[in-house]
């Protein structure tokens, strides 16, 4: 009986340990200044640069899937094409050895385009970023990418999908005001793995996803 009631007391404590420090990572997300994080992106190719004037606060390590379909190609035959395309993933970090979800990634309509949203929008949405803690988004286009094992040091892996820059075109506070990616200015991929179109035959209209791995930096224009 003592040793069960021991046991259960360190499993008490580690719970309220993890809940309390996943409480002081919500605070600080919701509240910190951009520019104030410790944050440092590796060095990248200028094809996927992020201007100058803007500072990464927040990086996540994703774990999802690419989505491919099946088309016809112009010779008669077949092939994976690359679905609208249609990314699903959830970004974690580390916390007390524990992955913690902050952020979720998939494609919806941008609802507060900015200046550099294309007219008109697509109808099939764009990649959106969402907030686990406080609901806010940013909705971001590619505006430079580099091929998945040209880089040693920002996209290492080869055979993966693209390292990209994305740009902001639309951000929206959460329902209660929240900023954490409200003041999104750009979005680096980096350092993927997986996610490339099957190299298997296939028949029109077939759809396959294709697990990935990849760190999303989130950058804010300097104050």
């Amino acid at each position: 009986m003592s040793k069960n009631v021991c046991q259960l007391s360190h499993r008490i404590a580690r719970v309220r340990t993890l809940f309390a420090a996943i409480l002081m990572i919500v605070c600080a997300f919701g509240t910190i200044n951009a520019g104030a994080q410790s944050v440092t992106p590796p060095t990248v190719p200028i094809d996927i640069a992020v201007p100058d004037g803007n500072t990464a606060f927040l990086v996540g390590h994703a774990r999802g899937s690419q989505g491919y379909v099946c088309l016809p190609t112009s010779t008669g035959g077949t092939s994976w094409t690359i679905d609208a395309p249609r990314p699903e993933a959830t970004l974690f970090t580390d916390l007390l050895g524990q992955d913690v979800q902050i952020i979720t990634h998939f494609l919806s309509k941008d609802e507060n385009p900015n200046g550099f949203a294309p007219s008109p929008l697509p109808l099939g949405g764009n990649a959106t970023w969402q907030s686990s803690f406080d609901s806010s988004r940013v909705w971001a286009v590619a505006t430079g990418h580099i091929d998945a094992g040209t880089d040693p040091a920002s996209c290492p892996h080869d055979g993966a999908i693209p390292c990209l820059r994305l740009q902001s075109i639309g951000n929206l506070k959460g329902p209660s005001g929240g900023r954490l990616l409200a003041n999104v200015s750009f979005v680096q991929r980096l350092n993927t793995n997986g996610g490339a179109a099957p190299t298997t035959s296939c028949s029109v209209g077939q759809t396959q996803l294709v697990g990935y791995t990849a760190d999303y930096y989130f950058f804010a224009k300097d104050k």
